[in-house]
């Protein structure tokens, strides 16, 4: 059991409730509006189809903050903030890190394999994106942004499980899971500004005055709450829907209130609390809107 929690840590498995909030809906979606081929003989047809996609979820994650502590490991160590993860503060071994990341690659390429054609051809390109992403912050401002698309392949993902085929409404959903995502990790990035600039590391705050850097960080939530508009609109009419929306933009809101350039104690409630609370809380209107329309 304790190496179990050890791990957990170590790819901050609570973080999950950034991304698969939005792979779920993207996947009621789906169920409810996409075109699909799959024999509706029972009224659950779908559940086998949500246990493979929340399992993708799982290992995907996985790999990618399992190979991300790996990556860093060194940084981490050099870094106060840092210095007491998993790797660096010696709970888990480089190479036994190394050893969890393959094995939740192949079950993640495996998990994928059973779903469909599409899923199975996209699997390996998805890990070679959310790894990819490990090393951008040695040579690019714009890491941010990777992170970003690392998250929003989730809601594709999801909707390809389901039907088979790409669509507009889970790639909207993806733009907007991508600049919020990246949004907040600009945010979350203020922590360690001067660090990286010791260490000739990149980020948007690392590049730019923290003033600028949460105007970009404005300015992307912008995009997502355009993006979040566009997502609703082709949706069926719902109350619900529209409270969630609603209740998303208000916290995106208080985020940058609570997070300011002369303010920055709050970065730990903005970054996790205020995002889960987020991404959950919008999941749930927007499911329970689709599932009573």
């Amino acid at each position: 059991m304790n190496s179990i929690s050890k791990y957990a840590r170590l790819v901050k498995f609570s973080h999950t409730i950034f991304a698969m909030p939005f792979a779920l809906m993207s996947f009621t979606c789906a169920v409810k509006l996409g075109d699909t081929d799959i024999a509706e003989s029972s009224p659950y047809w779908w559940l086998t189809l949500l246990v493979q996609v929340v399992l993708c979820m799982v290992f995907a994650r996985n790999v990618a903050m399992g190979f991300n502590r790996w990556a860093d490991r060194d940084i981490d160590a050099k870094n106060p903030r840092t210095a007491t993860r998993e790797i660096p503060a010696g709970a888990i071994s480089p190479r036994s890190a190394l050893w969890f990341v393959a094995v939740n690659a192949v079950l993640f390429i495996i998990t994928a394999s059973t779903i469909n054609s599409l899923t199975a051809w996209l699997s390996p390109v998805a890990l070679a994106v959310i790894m990819f992403y490990s090393y951008c912050k040695r040579f690019t401002s714009l890491a941010h942004m990777v992170l970003g698309i690392s998250l929003g392949i989730a809601p594709v993902g999801a909707y390809i499980a389901v039907t088979g085929e790409f669509a507009l409404l889970p790639c909207i959903l993806s733009l907007l899971v991508i600049t919020w995502c990246s949004s907040f990790d600009i945010i979350y990035a203020l922590q360690d500004k001067e660090f990286d600039t010791a260490n000739g590391l990149h980020s948007i705050p690392a590049r730019f005055s923290t003033t600028t850097a949460l105007g970009i960080s404005i300015g992307l939530h912008v995009v997502s709450i355009l993006c979040l508009a566009w997502f609703v609109v082709l949706l069926p009419t719902s109350i619900w829907i529209y409270i969630g929306a609603v209740i998303f933009t208000l916290i995106i809101i208080l985020e940058h209130i609570l997070v300011t350039p002369t303010r920055q104690r709050n970065i730990g409630i903005a970054f996790g609390t205020l995002n889960g609370l987020a991404s959950t809380t919008l999941a749930a209107f927007v499911i329970i809107g689709l599932l009573t329309a």
